[in-house]
């Protein structure tokens, strides 16, 4: 995979048959952070092979720290020789999820120095939420142009802390701060993801105690160290509804396999105001073949609305496969997304493709649907964004080509050969 790669899409062919989701990103990211809190073998399984992960294996070995794939999705991280506490920047620079290294990092040496983060270019993504809670927690913090430094005497202190938004990663970098601390800390508007959820019961099982999970407070009573221990991944969600997605854009029947059906029901709803038909069997999620796709109009006759939410509502990370499938869809419905105001840009592309989409300011698009999308040549702008393009190209007829699709190997793993398998007529070049 290079920078260079590129994949070409003939559309028009139902994508069907049974596919098992890959760990969640989103917990595999914090939790190799976490490692670096006990030294020992911290083994998590159920970790995706993509680019995120392992930049930021790369980033935890460049500190001391010894990183090995133990199995096919098994990582297992001995923290022992931690010496650094200068994350490499050039790799920095590359993954937000590099500035999860920051409380680890404090509590374990004391310092972090750590440039300005990367990630998608999806807009403003501020850090205020993670420095406002290891400042309460009693770290100092200096920032230059480039880099923050944060210090740390001795402990965390324990503390009441009100996180001023939802932060999924300002929540975790606390909770991994307060683990540790000297004293009790309560964590006030605290994010409640699956992956937080996840990030919170490993830590439980290395010997931190933390109460409340899944809700929106969370008391942590510090411990004076943790311990190794083992913790499975859960199941992405997010690629769930994306592999939910474009089987009822293609018209295929999908059995998406140990999807963890507890953590869809927002998804679902979604869907299904979408006119899109989603079963539970057991632990698997099934979409029937030759979906309505009829979107639902609000009870008083008014144009239905998607709009994301911190947890448990809709995933913002899904917003652009639901606005894909929506061109699909029989029908209006208004597109909003409140999170990122970059994040809906792509929507050129689509239109360059056929679809009929109003984009009304940069936080909301309205699509009149069904719209018959032909191939085109784009480019993929961001992991979700570059997600909703390839389903976009499967749909439409024709063929397609899609450049820069390294962002969505940075999220998905070896999406075009499960793609592939499923009846996809996709190839890398």
């Amino acid at each position: 995979m290079t920078a260079a790669d590129r994949f070409v899409i003939e559309g028009g062919h139902p994508i069907g048959g049974e596919v098992i989701p890959s760990g969640n990103k989103n917990e595999a990211l914090p939790l190799l952070a976490a490692s670096l809190l006990a030294p020992g073998n911290v083994v998590i399984e159920n970790v995706p092979r993509i680019r995120d992960v392992t930049t930021l294996i790369d980033l935890v070995r460049a500190l001391g720290v010894s990183v090995d794939w133990s199995g096919e999705h098994t990582v297992t991280v001995d923290a022992g020789g931690l010496r650094e506490s200068r994350p490499d920047a050039g790799l920095a620079s590359e993954i937000r999820a590099s500035f999860l290294l920051a409380a680890p990092l404090l509590a374990r040496t004391g310092l972090a120095v750590l440039p300005r983060p990367g990630g998608d270019k999806i807009g403003r993504r501020r850090l205020d939420t993670h420095l406002l809670a290891l400042r309460e927690l009693g770290a100092r913090i200096t920032l230059d142009d480039a880099y923050y430094r944060l210090e740390l005497t001795g402990r965390f202190r324990g503390a009441e802390v009100f996180l001023d938004e939802a932060s999924v990663t300002g929540t975790e970098t606390a909770v991994m701060a307060a683990a540790t601390a000297d004293g009790s800390t309560r964590l006030l508007n605290a994010a409640s993801e699956p992956h937080v959820q996840g990030l919170c019961h490993a830590l439980n099982a290395m010997g931190a105690r933390i109460r409340g999970i899944g809700s929106n407070v969370l008391e942590i009573d510090g411990v004076r160290e943790l311990r190794p221990a083992r913790h499975r991944v859960g199941p992405d969600h997010i690629e769930v509804g994306s592999f939910v997605a474009v089987a009822a854009m293609t018209g295929g029947a999908l059995r998406v396999r140990e999807a963890s059906t507890d953590h869809l029901r927002m998804i679902r709803l979604v869907f299904a105001r979408l006119g899109v038909e989603t079963l539970v069997e057991g632990t698997s999620l099934l979409v029937p073949a030759a979906q309505k796709r009829t979107i639902v109009s609000d009870v008083d006759g008014g144009i239905a609305k998607v709009d994301d939410a911190p947890w448990p509502g809709f995933p913002a990370d899904l917003t652009p496969l639901a606005l894909v499938l929506a061109t699909q869809c029989e029908g209006t419905v208004l597109i909003h997304e409140k999170l990122f105001e970059s994040r809906l840009f792509f929507v050129d592309s689509l239109i360059a493709m056929g679809a009929r989409i109003l984009l009304s300011d940069p936080h909301r698009a309205l699509v009149i649907g069904p719209s018959r999308l032909h191939g085109a040549t784009i480019v993929s702008p961001d992991i979700r964004a570059g997600m909703a393009l390839i389903a976009a190209a499967l749909a439409a007829g024709g063929r397609s080509v899609i450049r820069n699709v390294q962002q969505v190997d940075r999220g998905y793993e070896r999406i075009d050969a499960r793609l592939k398998a499923l009846g996809a007529r996709i190839t890398r070049e």
